[in-house]
């Protein structure tokens, strides 16, 4: 299986597992010029070269060597499975994609037809009932992420400690897992733990949140989407999620942890 959604630098100073939702664009863009000395110019996802990619065959060596003896520090970073699941419904399922079309073709009507989810009109800008879309929205991923139907899961709602288990899984071993919530923090440690050819202001660096603007803006507080209905599937669908990455299950509204992220702890599990 390797090591999918796997990114290293060029110059092999570090070795990052993305994950959708979880400020990837940014992270990528930080690698991209720890290398290059400039940022790509567009998506980062877009990027086919000036970077590994676990995507893009002739990085596959290079990415299962260093992993497999890991030579370089690794890492990851999450986010809390309430703020992450409303962005995917924000972005993904209301929001007009870079190419001009709904995302993944057919999703949309399928979710308008059989969940009875507005989207706010052809283009996304037009009033509708946020809150009841959404809980319509979460039965959908549950039913995606529980029985693979109406179809398999979507790596955007998928929850982020099956992203994050491949790597361990495959033989790959963790150095460090911070928070989107506390990204300043989180990645200046990895920053300091490595060696890059151009050095990193992080204090300069831009936010590069490719989903911005895709789709309509949050109208109501986080809290606001979930009742006991929302709160009950979001515990089926993400409790290793809450529990792993110490995020505040009982309080929608607290985007902050409760606690420390236990590297032990996260491999144990997630290598099974």
């Amino acid at each position: 299986m390797g090591f999918p959604g796997t990114w290293m630098t060029k110059s092999e100073s570090m070795v990052y597992r993305v994950v959708p939702k979880c400020a990837c664009s940014t992270i990528g863009q930080i690698m991209y010029y720890s290398d290059q000395g400039e940022f790509f110019d567009g998506d980062i996802h877009d990027a086919k070269a000036g970077i590994h990619k676990w995507a893009l065959d002739e990085s596959q060596g290079p990415i299962t060597e260093n992993v497999s003896g890991h030579k370089s520090l690794a890492f990851t970073c999450v986010r809390n499975p309430y703020t992450r699941v409303l962005s995917s419904f924000f972005d993904k399922i209301c929001g007009i994609q870079r190419n001009g079309k709904r995302y993944r073709g057919n999703l949309v009507p399928l979710l308008v037809q059989k969940y009875g989810i507005e989207v706010g009109g052809d283009d996304g800008k037009q009033e509708f009932d946020q809150i009841a879309s959404f809980r319509r929205f979460l039965l959908f991923a549950r039913d995606t992420i529980r029985w693979r139907r109406p179809m398999d899961p979507d790596i955007h709602w998928s929850a982020v400690s099956g992203h994050v288990s491949t790597f361990i899984i495959n033989g790959g071993k963790y150095d460090q897992i911070f928070w989107t919530e506390q990204f300043n923090d989180g990645m200046q440690k990895v920053l300091d733990a490595v060696d890059t050819p151009h050095k990193v202001d992080l204090a300069a660096i831009p936010r590069f949140n490719e989903s911005e603007g895709h789709g309509p803006k949050r109208a109501h507080p986080v809290e606001d989407y979930f009742d006991d209905l929302s709160m009950h599937l979001m515990r089926e669908i993400y409790k290793r999620d809450f529990d792993l990455f110490k995020y505040d299950f009982d309080n929608p509204g607290n985007k902050l942890p409760i606690g420390e992220i236990d590297l032990d702890e996260v491999h144990a599990k997630l290598g099974d």
